[in-house]
């Protein structure tokens, strides 16, 4: 797409060539109901005729060389067809006529009818499959994106832009390609069959449409900034809601109700002027429109009035009341197209705060040609710097060796870099320097499925599905393959659950493996959604294993058994441990003491603590 296109398209483009073969039916449907539709219009000639009682054509055309080839064509068309009716109604009387006129008038008009909705039949597929594609594309992409990118937005606005906006395109850009396939061709159709009625009287009418135009054109030229503001807003009050859920407990706590209260008011009025404003402008179009056309009707009225009171008349009434009513079918359609301009722009905003996440680029790239994963030695960091931004750098010169088979484990103060340690390593975020090898390969020259896949992760908040518990437990492994030992699934997610001191807990639940457990799991308690969490790690059984601080949030007794699974979990791998909790990794067989980005001690825990450096003071501290 370039820039120098119109917005309507960039649009079409973007969104249809998937769809070619339905728009291309629902065209053909609207151009034949269109068709159809003048074939209905056209009884109301000989009606006029016979209840008017005009038997002969009244047109006399002055000068034949004067019209073109067309008109004379139509011209001797409509007077065979006169004379034909003439005889019908010298043979069977104008009351037979009239019923046969009447049926016509109702066949045609059932099959237009029946074209218009096999042209919305088609549409239907359009409108549904565009949505789906843009849901697919932005949730795909948020999925992609780095774990950066959501340290900087707020989920509330994720989430707006995932819903509100792909909702206000679907309630303005879907709804304007369904007129945008459909009213241009019948204005088109129409607007030939006004030239071949009466090219004198359709001139006119065109000279006087640009000036509808312009008045109806200004007013839908700020719709798209307010639209972008109200959007926002509304991303801003699902941000407060979202926070208002997840800290509800604090605010009851500090009974900071009317605070909140407040800001959440405020808010939401300001997002009521907002729309206030978007949709008064909106609801201007329709009635604007609607009173330029009657003036158009009363203008042409007077000059085709005065065509036919001439001398040298060139229509007839009843072929002129027949222009009006094909005039006034082009008025309907004009009015959708300037509310679908309206639509247009109310949902560009939308669509440009969608394409902001969808063109955001990820700093987290795959390696073109990667290198296969093995891990048979050790990994590395080699002077491993990092920065979550240019003001200051979390990580300094680090430099380990994690050899496989090892437990190492990171402890420090809050800030002090841990978590970013163990981030580094599935690749969440890259270094600003230095690397990060496995068995002397940058892990950046392995893909991160290969890097992630022999790796299992337990974090201080257990992320945990609204869905069973067989479900999350599973959750890292494909179940389609055959599970390992010759197990079923089944069989061997209860040994995993076994093994994280679960499946006591899980056999209480009322359809046991079948239950669900909850949003986050809040049917759990915080122990045991940790124990789901480590049987999920058990199951996939990674050779890599990073524990970050999965034991801080319990209490003593969920400590003890949590502490008993993760044994379990930690024995013959890999481990990488982020602990507060001292008494946890004393058995480690490094311990590394982070202090402002930098490991400033390491060794085991009696050597470390012998020192009477950083070690001591944390674990004194503890005691």
């Amino acid at each position: 797409m370039t820039n120098h296109q119109s917005p309507i398209t960039n649009i079409l483009l973007r969104f249809v060539p998937p769809y070619k073969l339905q728009m291309g039916l629902n065209i053909l449907f609207n151009l034949l109901s269109t068709i159809l539709s003048l074939f209905s219009f056209a009884a109301i000639i000989p009606v006029l005729r016979i209840l008017f009682g005009l038997t002969a054509v009244d047109v006399q055309w002055t000068d034949l060389h004067t019209v073109s080839g067309l008109q004379q064509t139509l011209a001797a068309l409509r007077s065979n067809l006169y004379y034909i009716l003439n005889d019908q109604i010298a043979l069977h009387g104008p009351g037979y006529v009239l019923l046969m006129l009447g049926l016509f008038l109702v066949v045609m008009t059932g099959f237009k009818c029946a074209a218009a909705w096999l042209a919305n039949y088609f549409m239907v597929p359009i409108r549904t499959g565009v949505l789906r594609d843009l849901r697919q594309q932005l949730y795909d992409k948020i999925l992609s994106l780095p774990m950066g990118y959501f340290t900087e937005a707020r989920r509330g606005d994720v989430i707006s832009r995932m819903t509100n906006d792909v909702n206000e395109v679907e309630a303005s850009i879907m709804s304007a390609l369904d007129i945008l396939f459909k009213d241009p061709v019948m204005i088109i159709v129409y607007l030939i069959t006004l030239f071949v009625i009466s090219w004198q009287l359709t001139l006119f009418v065109l000279v006087l449409m640009p000036v509808a135009i312009f008045f109806i054109g200004r007013i839908g030229r700020s719709l798209k900034k307010a639209s972008t503001k109200g959007q926002e807003q509304n991303a801003e009050i699902l941000s407060s809601v979202d926070e208002t859920l997840l800290g509800l407990r604090v605010v009851k706590g500090f009974n900071a109700q009317h605070k909140l209260r407040t800001r959440f008011y405020t808010l939401i009025n300001a997002t009521r002027a907002t729309f206030n404003r978007i949709n008064r402008r909106y609801y201007l179009a329709h009635p604007l429109s609607e009173f330029l056309g009657t003036a158009l009707i009363a203008i042409i009225l007077w000059f085709g009035g005065l065509l036919i009171l001439s001398d040298h008349a060139t229509i007839d009434a009843s072929t002129f009341i027949y222009y009006l009513v094909i005039f006034y079918s082009i008025i309907n359609p004009s009015k959708d197209l300037s509310k679908a301009a309206y639509g247009i722009r109310r949902g560009l905003a939308s669509l440009e705060r969608i394409d902001a996440v969808l063109n955001t680029e990820s700093n987290i790239i795959e390696p073109k040609q990667p290198q296969p994963m093995t891990f048979e030695q050790k990994i590395a960091f080699n002077h491993v710097h990092f920065a979550y931004n240019a003001d200051r750098e979390v990580l300094t010169d680090i430099c380990l060796e994690v050899p496989k088979g090892k437990t190492i484990a990171l402890v420090g103060q809050s800030g002090s870099g841990k978590t970013t340690m163990t981030d580094l390593v599935p690749r969440f975020y890259d270094p600003t320097a230095g690397t990060i090898t496995v068995d002397g390969i940058d892990i950046r020259s392995i893909s991160t499925h290969d890097l992630r896949a022999q790796m299992g992760i337990v974090c201080q908040e257990p992320v945990l599905f609204n869905d069973t518990v067989y479900n999350n437990i599973t959750f890292g492994v494909d179940t389609s393959l055959p599970a390992p030992n010759g197990l079923t699934w089944s069989e061997a997610v209860e040994q995993a659950a076994r093994i994280a001191n679960a499946h006591e807990f899980i056999a209480r639940m009322p359809e046991g493996y079948d239950t669900v457990i909850g949003d986050r799991g809040s049917r759990l308690s915080g122990g045991q959604r940790q124990r789901l969490s480590i049987a999920r790690a058990i199951l996939k059984n990674p050779p890599i294993l990073i524990l970050d601080e999965a034991t801080s949030a319990l209490d003593s007794e969920s400590e003890k058994l949590v502490q008993e699974a993760l044994e379990h979990l930690m024995a013959e791998r890999t481990t990488l441990v982020v602990a507060h909790r001292l008494s946890t990794i004393k058995h480690a067989d490094l311990i590394c003491v982070l202090h402002e980005g930098r490991i400033v001690e390491r060794g085991k825990h009696n050597e470390l603590y012998a020192l009477g450096g950083y070690y001591t003071k944390l674990v004194d501290m503890q005691k």
